[in-house]
């Protein structure tokens, strides 16, 4: 930068030495991040104005403006990013943990994912030349956390995107009556997800986003309806006695309640796909809003129709939940529902090729430039993660063991242990401050030993359980042509 005035660090002086706080002060940091390093340091968010100059996308003549997401259409992104998986997921959760267990969970998985959220949020108001959560990670600990949070990041979106390719195979052999392999279903799933991905914008992504939200709350709540209309669960014995194994509190094993309780938070834990969104909003300083109705929105659906639906089905709900109440309805739920379907894998797909999109041209014209090599480092990034997602899926095909070890393995470090470290990065004085200041410290640090915690222990479970089911024949041969919707 020209000129004689000095770029304030921004790493606070009680910071012990030694620690991994010290490896540089956070300007040098942005500033290899970005050409421009911010001329502000560590300070209440209120305080920070977020310009043109230290953001990764610019705003000037002849380039792709990508900062064109409004706070509502940010809130969208921000919901169809989580609702999707979720939703379909929750419900056989609450077996496994019982009902009040696994209301709780809900809620509390619902504070401290909003909460992490925040975090991030504020982290990026002050130091904005930030554009993901691998930034994040290079501004605190150096190139070996970017690269480690890169990696859980990426490996994050191919899972979700293989969820939603197993969810989608399950949807179309649901509405066919298994009329193709399933293999053959994933991949037609795949190319139309690529191809949706591939448009560059959040704002071109956005309006897609409320559709695919009502369909598939319409879809959810379609089977809530019909599930208590039933005399007894669509997969229960139609005659005779029957245990329909609801409980109040459940009785899992270490392993099985460990799995649930990733399921769980994985569900809400898009706080590290919220910084991308957050970078392409017309006002960053409007996230907070987006953020607190979509998680509003998310969470009380995901309360309310997970315990009705387990209230009526027990231990006879589906998973993907839609297909609990019985052919017919599942036949309309998927139809209702592909829509949905389709914008989250989308969604997923976006983030991961987006990240890995500016990595490749970060600070060269061809980020913003329609050129060759924009266009082609573009689609390989969005069609080469979706052929990943593809394999994925059809290696492990069954949809919660997916979910929980996306959860385990990418989103418990991304979003329980990483916000933390990075609010005590601007914060670690607070640990010789008043009792407030002391308490919210210490909540820090407990919400990194969690995110250690979930990440060893869902990892473990999730893993245990994938062992047993290929053992017990619950999953078959990888690229199966098995019918995974139970309607042949």
């Amino acid at each position: 930068m020209s000129g004689s005035k000095a770029i304030p660090t921004t790493t606070p002086s009680s910071i012990p030495s030694g620690s991994i706080f010290t490896m540089k002060s956070s300007s040098e940091k942005i500033a290899e991040i970005t050409e421009y390093p911010p001329s502000e340091g560590v300070g209440e968010v209120d305080e920070i104005k977020l310009g043109n100059e230290h953001e990764v996308f610019k705003k000037g003549e002849d380039i792709v403006d990508f900062r064109t997401v409004g706070w509502l259409r940010a809130s969208s992104i921000c919901i169809k990013i989580q609702f999707a998986l979720g939703v379909l997921n929750i419900p056989s959760c609450l077996y496994t943990l019982g009902a009040f267990p696994g209301s709780l969970c809900v809620v509390g998985w619902a504070f401290l994912n909003t909460y992490n959220a925040v975090l991030f949020g504020d982290f990026k108001f002050r130091h904005p030349g930030i554009y993901d959560v691998t930034d994040v990670a290079y501004v605190i600990g150096g190139p070996i956390l970017r690269e480690v949070m890169g990696a859980l990041f990426m490996i994050g979106c191919v899972f979700c995107v293989a969820s939603s390719c197993l969810g989608l195979s399950t949807a179309f052999n649901a509405l066919s009556h298994h009329a193709a392999c399933t293999v053959w279903w994933s991949f037609l799933s795949m190319f139309f997800i690529g191809a949706g991905a591939s448009m560059r914008k959040f704002h071109s992504i956005g309006w897609l986003t409320w559709a695919g939200f009502a369909s598939m709350f319409v879809s959810v709540f379609i089977v809530v309806v019909a599930v208590t209309q039933l005399d007894r669960p669509a997969a229960a014995p139609q005659t005779g006695p029957y245990d329909l194994g609801w409980n109040w509190i459940g009785t899992p094993t270490f392993v099985s309640a460990m799995t649930a309780s990733t399921s769980i938070f994985v569900s809400g834990a898009g706080a590290p796909m919220f910084l991308q969104v957050m970078s392409e909003m017309k006002k960053p300083t409007d996230f907070r809003k987006a953020l607190y109705l979509c998680n509003f929105i998310i969470n009380a659906s995901y309360l309310a129709f997970s315990l009705v639906i387990y209230r009526w089905c027990g231990k006879w709900v589906a998973s993907p939940s839609l297909g609990s109440a019985g052919q017919t309805i599942k036949m309309v739920a998927y139809g209702i529902a592909l829509l949905g379907l389709f914008v989250g894998a989308i969604l997923y797909l976006h983030l991961g090729a987006k990240m890995l999109f500016v990595r490749v041209l970060r600070n060269s014209r061809h980020l913003q430039a329609n050129t060759v090599v924009h266009w082609s480092v573009w689609l390989s990034c969005t069609f080469g993660l979706c052929a990943l997602g593809f394999i994925l899926a059809e290696a492990i095909p069954i949809f919660n063991y997916l979910i929980a070890l996306t959860g385990s393995i990418c989103f418990a470090p991304l979003s329980l242990a990483l916000p933390p470290v990075a609010w005590l990065y601007d914060h670690w004085h607070y640990r010789k401050g008043s009792m407030l200041r002391k308490a919210i410290w210490s909540m820090s640090v407990l919400s990194f030993l969690l995110g250690t915690f979930m990440t060893v222990g869902g990892t473990y479970s999730t893993v245990e359980l994938i062992i047993e089911a290929y053992a017990s024949g619950q999953i078959g041969s990888a690229f199966s042509c098995a019918d995974n919707s139970n309607s042949s």
